[in-house]
């Protein structure tokens, strides 16, 4: 499970980035004040909730913070629970830091992520050295992440090996209201489908693991 959770809540090639592209097609910037919730179903039924809240630091730098709260049970007894909290920090549209800490189902993991020169230190529970600034988080918010060949893990520091293929457009519900949509798929050690508008925002989510179907869906429109 943990390993899939990476997947998903985790291109060192010159891509699309967040401020560097805000006036190409497919690439959408977010603002101060901008909030992405999903509510998570699992066959369903409620699992949890995934939110991006963005936001400036003192240097009016964007920041991008995730928090991500699953849990099932049987009555009142917690059997899962798997909790992330990152914060990725952006300038000039590359990142500049990442501090990540997870709880899944007991086994922690955490990941800092500093800006050094050229390139970003990692210090992670999975990974220690040093990548291209040009790495995207694997947070799923930028659109960015459709071209990428590798994520950094905003669970643990791990760079994480993806291969991302468009799969046409087709109309899905978000936020209440159809919406035509790319479809995206994420290939790694398990299949994530991702579905983004027009302008690049992030809608829709889904996967399945240990046979059971987990979907994201947004309750808000942007």
């Amino acid at each position: 499970m943990k390993r899939t959770l990476a997947v998903l809540f985790a291109s060192t090639a010159m891509i699309a980035s967040p401020a560097a592209a805000k006036n190409s097609g497919g690439a959408w910037t977010p603002e101060p004040g901008d909030v992405i919730e999903f509510d998570v179903l699992r066959k369903g039924k409620p699992f949890g909730s995934h939110s991006v809240t963005f936001g400036e630091d003192s240097n009016g730098r964007l920041t991008a913070r995730t928090d991500v709260l699953l849990k099932a049970g049987l009555g009142p007894i917690t059997v899962f629970k798997y909790e992330l909290d990152a914060t990725e920090v952006w300038q000039d549209g590359q990142l500049v830091s990442l501090n990540g800490e997870v709880n899944d189902d007991g086994k922690e993991g955490q990941v800092t992520v500093t800006r050094a020169g050229n390139e970003l230190n990692v210090d992670g529970t999975q990974f220690e050295g040093r990548v291209a600034t040009s790495i995207i988080p694997s947070s799923h918010w930028n659109f960015a992440a459709t071209k990428a060949t590798e994520l950094l893990s905003t669970e643990d520091g791990e760079i994480l090996d993806v291969s991302v293929s468009e799969q046409g457009k087709e109309v899905i519900v978000a936020a209440g209201e159809e919406v035509e949509a790319a479809r995206y798929l994420l290939d790694s050690d398990i299949d994530v489908t991702l579905w983004y508008d027009e302008a690049g925002r992030w809608l829709k989510l889904a996967f399945e693991a240990r046979g059971q179907d987990i979907e994201y869906v947004l309750t808000k429109p942007y």
